[in-house]
């Protein structure tokens, strides 16, 4: 069924109040992670119809912070009238499970389709999702929308700034507007500014899109965008930025799925008619790709990390320091349980060191049932058998209990509500622990400060993230203060131990000597 609203009223689509269509899918999946089954979505975001509608409506949201801000944006532009659909948001995880999201496609289908006529249609994408049977469901969402709409509606779409793009994705979408911030802190603007363009192509604009992409998977810890390469980049693109080109979104790619869609893209959105768009496209990769060898990880190794925060707990003169574990980052797929920094620590007898959030839902049930003061022999990871997560055991004293639930207070998910689950400040030693019952990465201070941690006077503090902590830690640690230690985990930066399948190749940094030129 198509339906074009320039055809179905009399009334000229600018001067009448548009009902716009919003909603949304984000996942970003790491292949080598479990399959993100409906209970994962569940935990953190899966709202249909009036239901996202109040959770939008609400102070403190838990779905995607870019519908926040393109409603905001539209708002603030003009009357319109937004016809929720649906939002499904997991963590970071494997592969959804296909079963799930074909439900999630043919419910956004008949929402949408019940919405008819419509003069625009918003989702929110993270861009870096794969399904067990379907390596590409973002563009899958995108063409299901088209094909309802047709060709005259606009589709846009934000996307998270390591979305893995496919030319489906760019074919079926009017813009696609990508974060610029790594730790991500833009996505209401970035919203706000996908209102914007709609505004515009609602009174007539319409645009051309060029899209570029590099046989290059950058390492995670090298697409910083305070200062680096990858700043250095994004601010390149901002200046391609004039009356002819709307929108620049240059997108590093998430290199852990492991799909024939992997690698760094560049997405230019300009007016139609102006030809600026692919050449602009271009010129950027070109940009990008005679940059490539400032993309290297620089990690610390385990038994200079822990000598290191031994010197922390002995000297409080010294700076106190935050240790990355990069390798084990729920926020791209990780399970957020991997013990070898904990274990290290301890054995060492480190003092002054809070480590967290470690995902053990049997651990945090067990601390629960104990109470708070109660000593125990606290076994981690007592039932999780892949073998990069290790095992680890130890007594410990229960020192603080809580239910998990919090607001964020900066960072990523500033005014979010966010739960943990059932969660417990374990101490070991000089260590303290927080286990969690729902896989989640260090993402803000609330979730140890609700435990009663004081970050101030922390000494060493191992947070379960690759880098969207620094947002929210800044106030207690600057980047100088990081560390990021080189230990075992399923989002590890370095790709050289990592079993590909279906990475397209040749790739770089995979294959350092390979030639490049855009087509």
């Amino acid at each position: 069924m198509n339906s074009d609203t320039s055809d179905t009223s009399k009334t000229p689509r600018e001067t009448r109040v548009p009902r716009i269509a919003i909603g949304g899918f984000m996942l970003e999946s790491n292949s080598h992670s479990p399959v993100a089954t409906r209970a994962e979505f569940s935990s953190v975001c899966d709202l249909r119809g009036q239901a996202l509608a109040d959770d939008l409506a609400s102070a403190s949201p838990t779905s995607s912070t870019t519908l926040k801000g393109f409603i905001a944006g539209m708002n603030q532009s003009g009357p319109w009238l937004p016809l929720p659909l649906l939002h499904a948001q997991a963590n970071a995880s494997g592969a959804v499970d296909q079963a799930y999201f074909d439900e999630v496609v043919d419910e956004l289908r008949g929402r949408l389709r019940a919405a008819l006529p419509v003069d625009g249609v918003f989702l929110a994408l993270h861009g870096a999702a794969i399904a067990t049977g379907d390596h590409d469901p973002d563009g899958t969402l995108l063409e299901a929308v088209r094909a309802i709409v047709g060709p005259g509606v606009p589709v846009l779409s934000t996307l998270d700034l390591h979305a893995n793009v496919a030319e489906r994705m760019v074919d079926n979408a009017d813009a696609l507007v990508a974060y610029r911030t790594n730790p991500h802190v833009d996505m209401r603007e970035r919203g706000a500014e996908c209102a914007a363009i709609l505004r515009e192509m609602l009174a007539g604009m319409r645009t051309e899109k060029g899209f570029v992409k590099l046989p290059f998977v950058p390492p995670s810890v090298t697409q910083n965008t305070h200062e680096g390469p990858y700043h250095d980049l994004i601010e390149y693109g901002q200046r391609q930025i004039d009356k002819d080109v709307v929108n620049v979104s240059i997108l590093s790619g998430f290199t852990l799925g492991d799909t024939p869609k992997n690698g760094m893209s560049v997405v230019v959105t300009a007016r139609a008619g102006t030809g600026r768009a692919q050449a602009v496209a271009r010129d950027i990769a070109r940009f990008a790709w005679a940059q490539r060898h400032r993309y290297i990880p620089r990690l610390t190794a385990l038994e200079d990390a822990t000598a290191m925060a031994l010197e922390c707990g002995r000297d409080p003169a010294r700076p106190a320091l935050v240790f990355a574990d990069v390798a084990d980052n729920p926020g791209g797929g990780a399970r957020g349980n991997t013990v070898w920094i904990l274990q290290s620590f301890v054995k060492a007898g480190v003092r002054g060191a809070v480590v967290g959030p470690v995902f053990d839902p049997p651990l945090a049930a067990e601390a629960h049932r104990n109470g708070e003061g109660a000593e125990f022999y606290a076994r981690f990871n007592r039932e999780e058998d892949h073998p990069l997560s290790g095992r680890f055991a130890a007594d410990a004293v229960v020192e603080r209990l809580h239910h998990g639930r919090y607001v964020a207070r900066r960072g990523i998910s500033a005014g979010n509500t966010i739960s943990n689950g059932p969660t417990a400040l374990l101490r070991i030693g000089g260590v303290h622990v927080v286990v969690v019952s729902r896989r989640d990465q260090a993402r803000d201070a609330v979730q140890f400060e609700m435990l009663g941690i004081d970050l101030s006077r922390v000494r060493a503090l191992v947070v379960k993230s690759r880098g969207h902590f620094r947002a929210a830690f800044d106030e207690f640690f600057s980047d100088g203060q990081v560390v990021e230690v080189d230990v075992p985990g399923l989002t590890t930066p370095v790709l050289a131990n990592v079993a590909w399948e279906r990475m397209p190749r040749p790739v770089f940094p995979l294959d350092p000597d390979m030639h490049w030129e855009p087509a």
